[in-house]
C-alpha cells in the first residue's frame, strides 16, 4: 500500500521544474549538446522568449502547440516556455509519416507547430489540410519560405516571464500514445504530474541528485525519455546529454565516452545491440555510469546477466506507460530480480485481476491495473477509449502480469498478445526469453499463428547474431532447445529468420504486424 503524497500549492505551473534552478544554479550546465554547453540561465531565458514569442503571435491561452523536435536544446525551451505562458505543448514522435502529423494537428486543433528544419518537409506536405494551424516555427528556418525562423522570431523577445497562474490540476501537456494498434490517442497530463514522477521514481528509485549527468538513448518526445532526460535532471538541477542522431551502439558509446553520464536509459533492443557491438572490443566501457535503466519492453534475464558480466553495472528494468507518464513498477539498485519488473514504485499501487475484475492469487496471471498521482484523467476526444482504460482511480494497462511469493511482478505480454495453445495460456515473453538464452539468437519475437490444422501455435521471428546462418537444422536445434527448457507445448512450431523486426519509436516490438 502506498501513502506517498505530493505537497504542491493549488496554483502551480509545471515550468517551475526548470525555473526553480535559476536562483542557485544559473551558471550550472543544464545541457551538453555536441560542442555546445547550455547553462540553466540560458535555457530558462530561451524558455521565457518562447513563451513571449507565442503570445506575440496572438495565440489564445490554453491553445495546443505541437512540437516536432529532435533531441536538441529547443525541445525543453519550447516545452517549458509554452507551459509557462499558459499553452499546452504536445511533443510528438519524430519518425512518423506525414499523415500522422496531419492527424495530430487536426485532432488537437493545434494553433502552432515548432519543428526542426530536418523534419519540416513532413509538415509542409500536410499544412494546407490543417485549418486550425496558423503558425509554423522552424528551427534554423531562415531559408524556408512561409514560416517563422526560430532565431529571428525570438531575437526581440524578453528573457523574463512570470508563469501564468495555472491550477496544479489544469491540463499542462499532451502526449500521443504510440498505441500498438489503431490511431494514437491524445493522453492528457496535468501540471502536477511531472513533479509527482520526479518525487517518486526520480528520487526514490533512481536516487537522482544534482551531480548526476543523464543520457537517454530513448528520445525525449516519448514519456520515458521525457522523464529520463528532461523532468528528472531538471527537477534536481542535474545535467543532461541531448543527442539528436540515431542511437546506434557506436554513437551511444561515443556520447558516453565524451560526456561521462552517470545515468543511462534505453530499451532492451539497444542493450542487446550494444553487447553485440562490444564483442572483442575490450576498450569499450561505460565510463562513470552508475546505473542503467530499461523500459518499453521486458528485459530478458540473459541480456541482464551478460551486461552485468561485461560492464559491472546493474540494469533496473521497469514498466511505465504514457498514461502514467513514467515507470510505476521497477527493480531497485542492489535488489534486481532478472526477468521481473520489480515492485511498485513509491506513490503507485498495483493489482492484478481476472476478466471479472477480481484479484488473482499469487503466481496466477491476470490484467495489471495501476493507480497513482500521475495518471492521465482522460484521452482527448476519445470517450470510449477513456472508459476502457480509466476505471475509477485505476488505469487498465493492457499488460498481463503475475506476482511471485516475494511480491515481484513478472511480465507475461500484452493482454492481446497472449496465446492459447492446446487449451493452455502461453506467454510470448517466456518463449522469447528462452530463445534469447541460445548463443545464436540476437533478438526475437513470438506471436500466435495458425498451423495446417487451423490451430493456434507459437511462431518465432528470429534475428541471428553475426556468424550464424539461418537453416532448417538451426530451426530444429532452437525448437529442441526451447522444449528442453520450458513446457514442451510452448515451443515455436514455425521459425522464421529475419533481418529486422517491426518496432515502435520506443523500441516495442509491433507483434500485430508480425501476426499480419
Amino acid at each position: 500500500m502506498s501513502h506517498f503524497k505530493l505537497n504542491l500549492p493549488t496554483k502551480y505551473n509545471a515550468s517551475d521544474v526548470l525555473f526553480h534552478n535559476l536562483e542557485d544554479r544559473g551558471n550550472k550546465v543544464a545541457i551538453y549538446f555536441g560542442d555546445e554547453v547550455i547553462t540553466y540561465r540560458q535555457l530558462i531565458q530561451t524558455s521565457c522568449q518562447v513563451g513571449h514569442g507565442l503570445k506575440a503571435l496572438g495565440i489564445a491561452p490554453g491553445s495546443r502547440i505541437m512540437m516536432l523536435l529532435l533531441d536538441t536544446p529547443q525541445f525543453p525551451a519550447t516545452f517549458f516556455g509554452a507551459m509557462r505562458a499558459g499553452y499546452i505543448p504536445i511533443p510528438t514522435n519524430t519518425i512518423l509519416p506525414p499523415s500522422d502529423y496531419e492527424y495530430f494537428l487536426r485532432d488537437s486543433q493545434a494553433k502552432a507547430v515548432v519543428v526542426s528544419s530536418e523534419l519540416y518537409p513532413k509538415i509542409e506536405v500536410v499544412r494546407d489540410n490543417c485549418p486550425e494551424l496558423e503558425h509554423i516555427i522552424v528551427v534554423n528556418g531562415a531559408d524556408v519560405p512561409h514560416v517563422h525562423d526560430w532565431h529571428t522570431w525570438l531575437k526581440a523577445m524578453a528573457t523574463e516571464l512570470d508563469p501564468v497562474p495555472t491550477d496544479k490540476d489544469d491540463q499542462a501537456f499532451w502526449l500521443y500514445s504510440s498505441g500498438s494498434t489503431g490511431f494514437p490517442k491524445g493522453v492528457v497530463h496535468r501540471h502536477s504530474h511531472i513533479p509527482y514522477t520526479i518525487e517518486t521514481y526520480g528520487k526514490q528509485v533512481l536516487g537522482i541528485r544534482e551531480d548526476d549527468v543523464t543520457f537517454s538513448a530513448s528520445k525525449v518526445f516519448h514519456a520515458y525519455g521525457l522523464g529520463n532526460n528532461i523532468s528528472f535532471p531538471y527537477g534536481v538541477g542535474a545535467s543532461t546529454v541531448l543527442y539528436p542522431g540515431r542511437p546506434t551502439p557506436e554513437a551511444v558509446f561515443d556520447q558516453i565516452d565524451r560526456f561521462q553520464p552517470t545515468l543511462f536509459f534505453t530499451a532492451p533492443t539497444l542493450y542487446a545491440l550494444m553487447l553485440a557491438y562490444v564483442e572483442g572490443k575490450d576498450d569499450k566501457t561505460l565510463g562513470r555510469v552508475r546505473l542503467c535503466i530499461s523500459a518499453a519492453e521486458a528485459l530478458s534475464p540473459e541480456i541482464y546477466h551478460q551486461w552485468v558480466a561485461r560492464f559491472g553495472v546493474e540494469i533496473l528494468d521497469g514498466i511505465g506507460s504514457t498514461e502514467l507518464l513514467h515507470i510505476f513498477l521497477s527493480n531497485r539498485e542492489g535488489d534486481v530480480r532478472p526477468g521481473s519488473s520489480g515492485i511498485a514504485v513509491p506513490g503507485y499501487e498495483a493489482k492484478i485481476v481476472d476478466e471479472a475484475g477480481n484479484p488473482v492469487s499469487v503466481g496466477e496471471a491476470g490484467d495489471l491495473l495501476i493507480r497513482g498521482g500521475s495518471a492521465a484523467p482522460f484521452y482527448w476526444n476519445r470517450p470510449e477509449k477513456t472508459k476502457h482504460t480509466m476505471r475509477g482511480n485505476w488505469i487498465f494497462t493492457g499488460d498481463r502480469y503475475y506476482q511471485d511469493e516475494a511480491g515481484y511482478y513478472f511480465y507475461e505480454g500484452r493482454s492481446d498478445d497472449m496465446l492459447k495453445v492446446s487449451g493452455q495460456w502461453v506467454s510470448p515473453i517466456e518463449v522469447e526469453n528462452t530463445l534469447m538464452e541460445h548463443t545464436a539468437v540476437l533478438e526475437c519475437a513470438v506471436v500466435a499463428a495458425k498451423d495446417t490444422a487451423n490451430l493456434i501455435k507459437p511462431k518465432a521471428f528470429i534475428i541471428l547474431k553475426e556468424g550464424y546462418e539461418g537453416s532448417a537444422d538451426l530451426a530444429k536445434e532452437l525448437q529442441a532447445f526451447v522444449k528442453a527448457k520450458i513446457a514442451p507445448y510452448k515451443y515455436p512450431r514455425q521459425i522464421v529468420f529475419v533481418e529486422d523486426l517491426p518496432k515502435t519509436a520506443t523500441g516495442k516490438i509491433q507483434r500485430f504486424r508480425l501476426r499480419e
